[in-house]
């Protein structure tokens, strides 16, 4: 054998032997400096036998599901507001570790629910969504243009007019309920004049009209294109909905006036509508409550309304707030139910999660996990107090965000820390969650800093790094999971538009104009009669 042969072989040699160790796409990870895991992983995953059982069961699970074809007497209809697929994996692994888990083996409680699907979820104008044209679509079934509510596509964004016109405004759920002589309410953390809620009960051109302060900051006449504040109060069917419980007093009172806190209203009207609700309401029984203490004090069996505002703005999150002044939104969304519950045929209730979102446009990654893992907990509440039989409850989002999960780090490390492995290029940490743009791209990451002892999963606000910067991490195009149990909840399988969702819930309640349940058994029953 001559000199080049024996080169060559071990050149091949070197070559196999380097193949085996790592490849471009797929590092094997021991060419970089790691980091040790957080938390063990159970020794029984190492056997076979462990994940041929897991496997085993599961399908035995899934094949004793059997679909359920009762009416759906309540609907209770759970929106994560920016709860992303990646947020769900993400959070889902932060509830593991906050019980001493590894992590990733972990489930959030609706994420057994036995139905789901994936909604597209694009506005007729827009390739990402914001959280009025997609509130539109999941209420009312129609899709519409980006940052209007309560209107078709013939209507654009700021165009007040055509908002006015009742030819391009389309009803919500709580319209639909209301007429089929069902409860109505609405539960979120956000302000409730803010776009999710405001898509039970508002129709505008602008999802930030919400008093009339903001509607002449437009230059627009609020007597001409009224506020979201006004007609919660003053129109169907918000003045109809039996549950009002969220944030943004401020929107409600008059400049100069005080709230329990001492924050001052926006109104230039002059107008007090907490006041005008209380009065509006006086013939019946009503309550309204600013905190925690007053709403635990609530007699449901003599009260037929209720209206909680426990924040000038939006409800603080949930590592951040005082439990003592502010409910939780388990503690909302059961006292809603309750209250609710007395209603002799039903009830729709809307119940957003509405800081996961607004935790993500600031890049705080760790404060979006926690608030979704408190959505999740109201979800649990509300399943366990209801009954399966009689009462649909669908969760899903609005739209996703721009947070990955990325790198290859260890089973069991911290979600919110630091990844495992280094960057081969740089030899610098980072973090295993991170945004594709948004305030983060000033971070010291993104400015080849060391991350090495950076204050990360102790720091709730810690912002998280992003590539383009922006003030705001945006919206992102992927689909929304659904997940659905109860009656009917086999219809929310599968890949659809999102303004499917609404007729859905429509039919298994037997509410609307469109194909229901009751319909089609009148149906069958009429030609068996004949």
């Amino acid at each position: 054998m001559n000199n080049i042969s024996v080169v060559n072989i071990l050149i091949l040699f070197l070559w196999c032997i380097l193949s085996v160790k790592s490849d471009e796409y797929h590092p094997s990870g021991s060419e970089w400096k790691t980091r040790r895991s957080a938390r063990a992983v159970n020794n029984n995953e190492m056997l076979a036998d462990y994940w041929n059982f897991d496997a085993q069961h599961r399908l035995l699970h899934q094949l004793s599901i059997r679909p359920n074809h009762n009416i759906a007497k309540n609907v209770i209809l759970f929106l994560g507001d920016g709860m992303s697929v990646s947020t769900l994996a993400a959070s889902r692994m932060y509830l593991g570790q906050l019980q001493n888990q590894s992590g990733e083996e972990a489930r959030l409680f609706f994420e057994d629910f036995p139905y789901t699907g994936l909604a597209k979820t694009y506005c007729v104008d827009k390739q990402v969504a914001d959280s009025a044209c997609t509130a539109t679509a999941y209420l009312s079934g129609v899709k519409a243009n980006y940052g209007t509510l309560g209107v078709s596509a013939a209507v654009k964004r700021f165009n007040c007019s055509s908002s006015e016109d009742p030819a391009n405004q389309v009803d919500s759920l709580a319209v639909w309920a209301q007429k089929a002589g069902k409860g109505t309410g609405i539960v979120t953390t956000a302000r409730v004049t803010h776009a999710s809620p405001a898509g039970v009960y508002a129709h505008t051109a602008n999802r930030d009209w919400e008093c009339d302060a903001d509607v002449q900051k437009s230059k627009e006449n609020p007597k001409m294109c009224e506020d979201i504040a006004s007609q919660l109060i003053h129109n169907d069917p918000g003045r109809n909905l039996k549950v009002i419980m969220g944030g943004g007093r401020s929107k409600f009172l008059p400049k100069g006036m005080k709230d329990e806190e001492g924050k001052m209203g926006q109104r230039v009207d002059g107008v007090n509508l907490i006041h005008e609700w209380i009065v509006q309401k006086k013939r019946r029984t009503a309550a309204y409550v600013s905190d925690r203490e007053s709403l635990s004090r609530v007699d449901y069996n003599s009260t037929d309304y209720l209206l909680g505002l426990f924040a000038a703005d939006h409800m603080d999150y949930s590592l951040e707030a005082d439990h003592e002044v502010q409910p939780s939104l388990a503690e909302m969304t059961a006292a809603a139910i309750e209250l609710l519950s007395k209603e002799r045929r039903g009830y729709f209730l809307f119940v957003e999660g509405a800081r996961i979102d607004m935790a993500h446009h600031k890049a705080k990654a760790h404060l979006a996990l926690d608030e979704t893992v408190q959505f999740a907990d109201a979800v649990r509440i509300a399943t366990e107090i209801t009954n399966p039989k009689d009462t649909l409850i669908v969760v899903t989002s609005d739209h996703s965000h721009t947070m990955t999960i990325s790198g290859y780090s260890d089973r069991g490390n911290s979600i919110i820390g630091l990844n495992t492995q280094k960057s081969n290029i740089d030899n610098l940490p980072y973090t295993t969650l991170m945004y594709a743009n948004g305030p983060g791209a000033n971070s010291t990451r993104m400015n080849n800093a060391d991350l090495t002892n950076a204050n990360v999963t102790s720091n709730t606000g810690y912002v998280y790094p992003g590539s383009v910067p922006l003030k705001d991490e945006t919206h992102g195009g992927d689909d929304v999971a659904v997940f659905a149990n109860g009656p009917w909840a086999h219809l929310f399988v599968g890949l659809y538009e999102q303004n499917l969702i609404p007729h859905a819930i429509a039919y298994a309640s037997c509410c609307g104009d469109g194909l229901t349940a009751c319909k089609r058994r009148s149906a069958t029953y009429q030609r068996r009669k004949h």
